[in-house]
């Protein structure tokens, strides 16, 4: 579940960019290479869990990206509320999706073993 995820997520940030673009805040450079990188990690890194080999590497770099990703969602929970594409992002939406992260991690970290 976690591969198809990823790799669906990672897809999207080349089919519907634009909704990635709006929430990249203003101070992080390149935001365009930026949605290009995430989603280009998030297809590698969804493809690197299915072999066992790569499966530990696969599941760091998705831990380290989710980290990296924290300021999108600290910064998205400071603009709330405010509308992303036919979304209103609630306070309360921002702090859940910032409160994924961690879960997130954790269930990357399964995929070291």
């Amino acid at each position: 579940m976690l591969i198809i995820g990823y790799l669906l997520a990672g897809i999207n940030h080349f089919v519907h960019p634009a909704g990635y673009l709006s929430i990249i805040p203003s101070y992080i450079p390149f935001p365009k290479l930026m949605n290009a990188l995430a989603g280009g990690f998030e297809v590698l890194f969804a493809l690197m869990l299915a072999p066992l080999k790569t499966r530990p590497v696969a599941a760091w770099g998705i831990i380290l990206m989710l980290i990296a990703f924290l300021p999108v969602h600290i910064d998205m929970l400071s603009r709330a509320p405010f509308m992303l594409g036919h979304i209103r992002v609630t306070p309360l939406l921002a702090w859940a999706r910032l409160l994924l992260q961690p879960v997130l991690m954790v269930w990357a970290g399964w995929y070291r073993r």
